[in-house]
Order: structure tokens, then C-alpha cells, then sequence
């Protein structure tokens, strides 16, 4: 088939991967591919997080930045119906984002199949992490996009309930939780290298994080656990990533004494970063939002690391109690839980995948 892909991302982050091994999947798969929106940049910037947008947002008032959201919109519908157009396609698959409605206009225009990809809830998500001025709009401009859809990907089950509150038909959704790629992240990858590289020897018990550093991500959590006596002084926290976030984590592990104990990489290569993963004992997803599926948590499980994860719903959508190690949000066990999963021979192989979500995709737009 010809698919027309749709999206509104600039950063080379977690949604970049997402979308590169979309496309290369659909390519494997014999499919002739389109990409329709901004330059991503090479592969030497990823990590790169949309920071220039970010400082536009932080000096204009929030209904000018979203004005300017909106204009580009209007420019996006062009563009797509351009290329729409020149490469007539059969289906158009689109990454949903806030004041995005090109895919919908075009699908309203041309009556093309609309598959859409849903990863948030964005305009609660955009209300809760810096406000959002043209909120009521956004709220039904976001729905309608929604109903609007032939047929949605929401990356979990809670995502599900989130998009049928809004009115949109339960049998044109499903679920398509997050997965990997194969060749990539398995467990014949060797970590020994990145070990030696940043001086954890064999005897360490490394507590791996991989991410852009942001406060919600709960890292202060574990490194307030590394200074209480119940966690041997072997186990190291190492933080592969960087962000906004990073420098308070440095002031709060010097704080405490535990400076020695927690070593942050910073930014690596995509292809690296399997070798990275593979030098943990024990990985965590130390917070995670209420409806996400998390990309690390399917790197972590294909190279059969013990993880750590909050025990909320979307979380156990994709890990059960033979997986993973639970702590509620609301206590104060994390300290514990590391300390006994350090002690354990817990280490994999997590085996158990989430549906393979190119197999999905043939099967409904051959319907």
C-alpha cells in the first residue's frame, strides 16, 4: 500500500524513535511510505528535545503561542494536501497532537482512510504541565479530531477509556501498546564495555534509568532510597540521559552524601543505547503518567532486566508479578524494593511482548 505519514514532531526524543521504527516497519513490511512534517534532524542529535520551541513558548503569553499552533495548522493541511495529491496514497496515518487537525481536514476532503496514532490525552496533559490558555477550545478541537478518525491507536487501555469518555465509537479502537525493535534490544547485547567505561565493576549492583531528566520522572525518589540505610552501599544509580532536571539530582545527591554512588552518562547515541541498557542489573521506571506506554519498559524487558515500576493500571497492562517489582506512589517502600531486588537473582528474561503493532495495522487497512 501507499501510506501517507502525518506528524508534528521536531524533537529527536522518545517520539522520534517511535516514529522512525514505525516507518521502517511499514517499509520492511513492502509498504511505500511518505513523510509529511518537520526536519528531525540526524541521528547525532537524538536526545534533542524541541528545546528552541520550548524557549519560544516561554516568552510569548501562552494564547499567542497557541495562536501560532493553530496557523500552523493551516499551513500543515497545505502541505499535507500537497503531497496528498502528488502521491495519491491509499491510507493517511497520523501521530495526533494538539491543534492538529491537517489529517482531519483532508480525510473530510477526500474521504482517505484516517488511521490515528494517540499517545495522551494532550490537551489535559498540556493544562497540567504549564497551562493552557485556549483550553475549552482545544478540549473540543482535540474530541472531534478523535471521532473524526476511521479507525485509532491508543498506546494502552486507560488511554481507551479516555478516548470512548469522549464519545468515540469503541469498535474503531485499538489498543497498540508500545514495543521494540528486535534486531536492536535483545538479550545477547553486552554491557560489560559501558560498565568498565564509567567504573562499575562486577560487584556493583546498577540501578539503570534511561530518559529525558525531567522532575516528574521521580529520580529524587531513588536517590533519597541510596542514602537510607537499608540499601547496600554497592548499589549505583546510573542515569543515562539528560535534561532540565539533572543539575537539581547532582545538588541532591551531594547533598546526601551519595554523590560517589549515582553517575550520570548524559546523552548517547540511539545505537548505543542498548549496549547502555544491558549494563544494568536493574531498571526503573521510577513514574510514568497514568495512561503512557512507557518506550524503555519494552527496551528493558527484550534485554531481560529486573524493573522497578509504579503499580498503576497502564503499568500492569504490559507487566504482571513474575515481571516486575511494584511500589505504590503513595508509600514510601521504594528504599525497600530496591534493597531486596538487589539481593535477588531477578534479572530476566522478560519475555512476554506487547501485539506487534505492524501485524495490526496490515490487518485493518487490508480490511
Amino acid at each position: 500500500m501507499k501510506i501517507l505519514y502525518h506528524h508534528r514532531v521536531a524533537a529527536r526524543d522518545g517520539m522520534d524513535v517511535h516514529i522512525t521504527e514505525l516507518v521502517r516497519a511499514f517499509r520492511d513490511l513492502g509498504h511505500d511510505m511518505l513523510m509529511v512534517g518537520p526536519d528531525r534532524g540526524s541521528d547525532t542529535d537524538f536526545g534533542r528535545s524541541g528545546a528552541a520551541v520550548s524557549r519560544v513558548r516561554q516568552f510569548l503569553p501562552r494564547v499567542i503561542s497557541e495562536a501560532l499552533e493553530i496557523v500552523y495548522d493551516r499551513l500543515a493541511f497545505r502541505r499535507l494536501e500537497r503531497a496528498y495529491l502528488q502521491f495519491q496514497p491509499d491510507i493517511l496515518y497520523e501521530r495526533h497532537n494538539l491543534f492538529l487537525t491537517a489529517g482531519k481536514r483532508l480525510h473530510e476532503k477526500y474521504g482517505i482512510p484516517y488511521l490515528l496514532e494517540v499517545n495522551s490525552p494532550l490537551a489535559a496533559e498540556r493544562e497540567a504541565h504549564g497551562g493552557l490558555a485556549l483550553k475549552r477550545f482545544a478540549t473540543a478541537q482535540e474530541a472531534a479530531v478523535w471521532r473524526s478518525a476511521t479507525h485509532l491507536f491508543p498506546v494502552s487501555g486507560v488511554l481507551s477509556k479516555i478516548l470512548q469518555a469522549a464519545d468515540v465509537d469503541p469498535n474503531r479502537i485499538t489498543v497498540v501498546h508500545n514495543a521494540v525493535n528486535p534486531q536492536m534490544f535483545h538479550e545477547g547485547v553486552d554491557g560489560s564495555a559501558v560498565r568498565a567505561q564509567y567504573g562499575l565493576v562486577e560487584t556493583d549492583v546498577v540501578l539503570g534509568f534511561t530518559g529525558f531528566i525531567r522532575p516528574w520522572h521521580g529520580l529524587d525518589r531513588v536517590i533519597d532510597a541510596l542514602a537510607t540505610s537499608i540499601v547496600p552501599t554497592n548499589t549505583k544509580l546510573f542515569i543515562v540521559g539528560d535534561g532540565p532536571h539533572r543539575s537539581a539530582l547532582e545538588q541532591q545527591a551531594l547533598a546526601l552524601g551519595v554523590q560517589d554512588r549515582v553517575t550520570f552518562a548524559g546523552l548517547v547515541s540511539r545505537r548505543d543505547m542498548p549496549s547502555f541498557i544491558a549494563a544494568f542489573d536493574i531498571a526503573l521506571q521510577p513514574a510514568v503518567t497514568p495512561y503512557a506506554s512507557p518506550l524503555k519498559l519494552f527496551e528493558y524487558m527484550a534485554l531481560g532486566k529486573a524493573i522497578i515500576a509504579p503499580d498503576q493500571e497502564n503499568i500492569r497492562e504490559i507487566l504482571d508479578d513474575a515481571e516486575g517489582v511494584f511500589y505504590s506512589k503513595d508509600s514510601s517502600d521504594l528504599a525497600l524494593l530496591i534493597s531486596q531486588a538487589s539481593h535477588c537473582e531477578y534479572k530476566g528474561p522478560v519475555r512476554r511482548w506487547s501485539e506487534n503493532v505492524h501485524q495490526i495495522l496490515q490487518s485493518l487497512v487490508a480490511q
